[in-house]
């Protein structure tokens, strides 16, 4: 009886460290995703001159490039095209065309703007997903995941008022945008992506709360219209 015990110790302490391993060298897979994930879209956007890109490898202009999905991440919101990221030269990040890119230093975030915003596409950067187009007069929405590990919009709850944000469109301009409001909402709520920007060039940022129960929303204007 003593033995059958001793061997059934043995057999469940075997497989609690197999389990272990097996966490940590997961913990481990997804933390070098991570890294590289970062490192992919920091040389994106490092090397985008808007039109085209310098890198061969995840940049290289293409019409071979995944097309929206109907499952948009605003399941409320029909999203607009903007003209943007279509014709012969596509630069594409990952297989999905780009309109853009984004950079926050204050977060150190660099990212490539997705023509998609399709749940496959938010897997890999942030997109576009309302609006008139990156450094364009009026309001254009550019949403991404908050997955708590740094990621995509992660830290855009520790951005506040005055932060610059800057956006790079398809011409190779890339301009200086000012944070100017902040604040929690719905998920329902899109009455802030129809206001009237008076002529300016202004940016929509929305990411979830940490809890996922609300949306973080982070306004901000061009400061060449100001």
């Amino acid at each position: 009886m003593e033995s059958k015990y001793s061997t059934f110790l043995t057999i469940l302490l075997v497989v609690i460290i197999i389990a272990i391993i097996g966490c940590l060298a997961f913990g481990a897979y997804k933390v070098y995703e991570q890294i590289n994930s970062t490192k992919d879209a920091n040389e994106f956007v490092g090397s985008f001159v808007g039109g085209e890109t310098n890198n061969n490898n995840t940049n290289t202009p293409t019409n071979d490039v995944n097309e929206p999905e109907d499952n948009d991440i605003l399941n409320q919101l029909q999203n607009t095209p903007t003209g943007n990221g279509t014709g012969t030269n596509v630069p594409s990040y990952k297989g999905f065309a780009v309109v853009g890119t984004i950079e926050i230093p204050k977060i150190n975030l660099s990212y490539p703007i997705l023509r998609d915003n399709s749940t496959s596409a938010l897997e890999r950067s942030v997109a576009m997903a309302f609006g008139v187009g990156p450094n364009k007069v009026g309001n254009t929405l550019i949403v991404g995941h908050n997955y708590r590990n740094g990621q995509f919009f992660a830290n855009n709850k520790n951005l506040n008022k005055g932060d610059k944000v800057y956006i790079t469109d398809l011409s190779g301009q890339r301009l200086p945008y000012t944070i100017y409001d902040r604040f929690e909402t719905v998920v329902e709520d899109s009455g802030f992506l129809t206001r009237n920007t008076n002529g300016a060039r202004e940016i929509s940022l929305q990411t979830c709360t940490d809890d996922g129960n609300y949306r973080l929303i982070l306004l901000a204007k061009c400061d060449l219209d100001s």
